[in-house]
């Protein structure tokens, strides 16, 4: 049995932070005032190159999201057909006397890709990978004022991923000056070898750096917070730092009746880390904390804090839909917030290393994240992708995914690949090793997997290697009965399960069985539809997987299986399959690209929650006398009835392993209700109407108060309705919009995999009813007016207060 006992902290978003020059340490927003241009220009790395033509904006930013979707990007649609290229980035700046004989440096959050990075026309260094955080020390280099970095990003060898990837400077970015004796960067760890009932042992590692010629006794003091700001306990210890020298330093603390971090209860404490010198403080980190405890059993699964608990997890790319690569806490938060409410408790990580505001916000809200470092070795899944730089930058990429991702507490596995070509050979055994040795060389508090597609022991040289602590394998459900047998006393999960094809309101009537879009590998498509759509009965999947009951079933019934990470969360920008372009973004969310759950959201949600859920469909809009399949979702009842215009179609009740139940009745005008019973009460009520024709425009805002910093966001949903407010499915209005006031509209969407309309464009066509406003505030409060039109329909107006 694999067990551990942690205890983890998160490193805040430093970027939101800027500590008093008394701390010792200044860390900056850096992200305002650069300027831009999407070209090759060598000479932009010198600093009396004029870049007064460039554009001005703001980081994080992907100029990828604002271009024009082509058949002949070379991308392709793999790659969400969107433009790539090379593009510059330079800022000038000056820094205040405070920062004489102090420590200067720079911190991107991600750069996709093959960064190179100069200040004042000297070069820093590169980094090919696109998705790891990294620092340059800026001091050598600075002048008294007129500072100019620049920034060269390169994304022109294509296709370097299986994905929408984003081009250019998509996280954030700060400056962070501290004094000669600081803290290292990523220099703070804390675990817990030991939490009991009422107590946890806290050990604390801090990785001081000296930069002066001289040796220095100092004080590291190291204090509990507790969520209200009140300081539990503190431990101040003496340390002798050598000149010129890194050394790590531990504290022992012992913290009395902890909170425990649960999933319903994610509790944060934070550790606050002092450097002093001479009784002045020299430098201060914080870092929140969250104490669980947690072990995977080869035969009964996971348990948290000591309690069964089945993994109800997703895998997530990176991408925000119509926003595109470039990071914003809202649209992240929004994700998750819309995730939890279906009942998930956990993220993987697919398949890199996320922005570090999304583990905060899992740390916040309680998820169980298996963060991935590489979606491939050495050998390559696409022409120019990370393969080809493997070899020489993979130990220094683990390392810093490893080193600054160790202290989030809703971190709980590492993963170090996916679906690994070297699992066929030897090479897997040797790699491996390696890999998993650097890992529990800078954490050995979790375990480690790899995201597997053999499952056959013989033939899995990663699995031979000996150096995964839980087995991980994507699809082939059949076979997990057979994991006990054929993997005996190992930890199992389900690390990618489903691939099921799905177009929010498009209702194909299910034919008999699971169809295999296509059927097979080399066989061609020859189902699918012309209008590049998929059923959203849940009853189509990829060749290599198959419909989300299914590989739910699997899992559920398989006590030793410790979990799944559905693919996917959201719809995600590449990968369309099984289309060809135009169809630019994948269909196996649960929830389509705009936000917009999928029937099949509340099959989980019925499955995955204990609240009352009881879901109808499709529409009620067909031809007189058509035969119409039914379906609803639901639970904590015993049976449903379906009316149609009040005319009982029978009571359905789901048999063993059923997860829905069905009717095939003729359409008439009218409505369609379902009610749900438990020992003959009504549990819930659902009905639908037939629409009439579109005559109205209705506007709901997610948010309708935000606030007035220049990254919030308020998403609106705009909704076509007939007179009586029902939606109008085949409505496809084309949607004009105008925004006036403290805000502005940064991306518009429809969930349409296959929609060729930019994502930056004031207006959208809807699609089955319905399209999507992003509205993002001014940093300047008061109110942001939001209006949209449509010929031939009453338009609507919404009002939304930023403070």
């Amino acid at each position: 049995m694999y067990k551990i006992v942690s205890i983890c902290i998160c490193v805040f978003s430093l970027y939101a932070q800027c500590f008093s020059q008394n701390t010792g340490r200044t860390i900056s927003n850096f992200n305002d005032n650069w300027k831009f241009v999407h070209a090759d220009i060598k000479e932009a790395k010198n600093p009396s190159f004029n870049d007064q033509a460039w554009r001005v904006l703001s980081l994080p930013h992907d100029w990828s999201i604002e271009g024009p979707f082509g058949a002949n990007h070379l991308t392709t649609n793999q790659g969400g057909a969107l433009p790539t290229g090379i593009g510059w980035y330079r800022k000038t700046f000056n820094l205040s006397q405070t920062a004489k004989d102090r420590k200067v440096y720079i911190e991107f959050d991600g750069i996709y890709r093959n960064s190179q990075v100069w200040i004042n026309g000297h070069f820093l260094g590169k980094r090919p990978f696109g998705y790891n955080s990294f620092r340059y020390e800026l001091t050598p280099f600075l002048l008294t004022k007129n500072n100019i970095i620049a920034v060269k990003v390169d994304n022109s060898e294509q296709p370097n991923t299986r994905w929408y990837s984003g081009s250019g400077i998509y996280r954030n970015v700060r400056l962070v000056i501290t004094s000669p004796i600081a803290i290292d960067y990523q220099g703070i760890f804390v675990s817990t070898p030991n939490v009991r009932e009422n107590v946890a042992d806290i050990k604390v590692q801090t990785t001081l750096r000296n930069t002066t010629n001289q040796q220095s006794t100092l004080e590291i003091r190291q204090s509990i917070i507790d969520h209200k700001g009140k300081i539990l306990l503190s431990k101040q210890e003496r340390v002798s730092l050598s000149k010129d020298s890194l050394q790590n330093f531990t504290q022992n603390l012992t913290l009395q009746q902890p909170q425990l971090w649960t999933l319903d209860k994610p509790y944060l404490y934070q550790v606050k880390t002092e450097i002093l010198q001479k009784n002045q403080i020299i430098d201060t980190q914080f870092s929140p904390l969250g104490i669980r405890t947690f072990k995977f059993d080869p035969a009964t699964g996971f348990y948290l804090n000591g309690v069964p608990t089945k993994i109800l997890g997703v895998c997530q790319h990176h991408d925000s839909g119509a926003l595109g690569a470039a990071v914003n806490v809202r649209a992240m938060e929004r994700q998750l917030e819309i995730l939890k409410a279906m009942g998930c408790n956990g993220i993987r990580m697919s398949h890199n290393p996320p922005a570090p505001e999304l583990l905060d916000l899992c740390d916040k809200m309680g998820f169980i994240v298996m963060d991935e470092a590489f979606d491939m070795w050495k050998k390559k899944k696409s022409k120019k992708d990370y393969g080809q730089y493997f070899e020489e930058w993979h130990a220094r990429d683990l390392e810093a995914m490893v080193k600054r991702d160790r202290n989030h507490p809703s971190i709980f596995v590492w993963s170090i690949g996916n679906e690994i070509r070297e699992q066929f050979d030897s090479t897997g055994r040797t790699y491996a090793k390696e890999l998993a040795g650097i890992v529990k060389k800078f954490d050995t508090t979790r375990p480690i997997t790899s995201a597997l597609t053999e499952n056959e022991p013989d033939k899995n040289h990663i699995f031979q290697s000996g150096a995964l602590d839980v087995l991980g394998f994507n699809y082939k459900h059949e076979a997990y009965s057979e994991f006990p047998k054929r993997f005996p006393n190992h930890s199992i999960i389900a690390t990618e399960t489903a691939s099921a094809l799905e177009t929010r309101g498009q209702y194909d009537m299910p034919k008999a069985g699971i169809q295999l879009w296509p059927k097979d590998s080399k066989s061609p498509l020859v189902e699918g539809n012309t209008d590049w759509t998929a059923p959203a009965y849940d009853n189509v999947a990829a060749y290599w997987g198959t419909t989300h009951e299914e590989s739910w079933k699997a899992v559920k019934n398989a006590p030793h299986v410790a979990g799944l990470y559905v693919w996917t969360g959201f719809d995600y920008l590449g990968e369309p399959h099984p289309y060809s372009y135009p169809a630019r973004s994948s269909y196996f969310g649960i929830i389509d690209l705009a936000g917009f759950p999928k029937d099949v959201y509340y099959m989980y949600q019925s499955e995955w929650t204990q609240k009352p859920v009881l879901h109808l469909l499709p529409h009620w809009n067909w031809k007189a006398g058509q035969t119409v399949e039914v379906w609803a979702y639901y639970n904590q009842a015993d049976e449903v009835e379906l009316f149609v215009n009040n005319k009982s179609q029978g009571i359905r009740k789901k048999g063993k392993d059923e997860l829905h139940v069905s009717w095939k009745v003729p359409f008439e005008e009218g409505s369609l209700k379902v009610i749900s019973r438990k020992a003959g009460k009504e549990v819930l009520s659902k009905e639908v109407f037939t629409a009439g024709k579109a005559q109205k425009i209705r506007l709901i805002a997610d948010r309708k108060a935000i606030a007035a910093d220049g990254l919030d966001l308020s998403f609106v949903t705009v909704e076509i309705t007939d007179e009586k407010g029902n939606i109008v499915l085949d409505a496809n209005h084309l949607v004009q919009f105008s925004v006036e006031g403290k805000g502005n509209l940064v991306g518009v969407d429809n969930g349409y995999q296959a929609s060729l309309e930019s994502f930056k464009a004031p207006y959208r066509s809807a699609y089955h009813g319905k399209c999507l406003a992003i509205i993002q505030s001014k940093k300047q409060a008061g109110k942001i007016s939001l209006k949209a039109s449509a010929e031939g329909l009453e338009s609507s107006e919404i009002e939304i207060i930023t403070k």
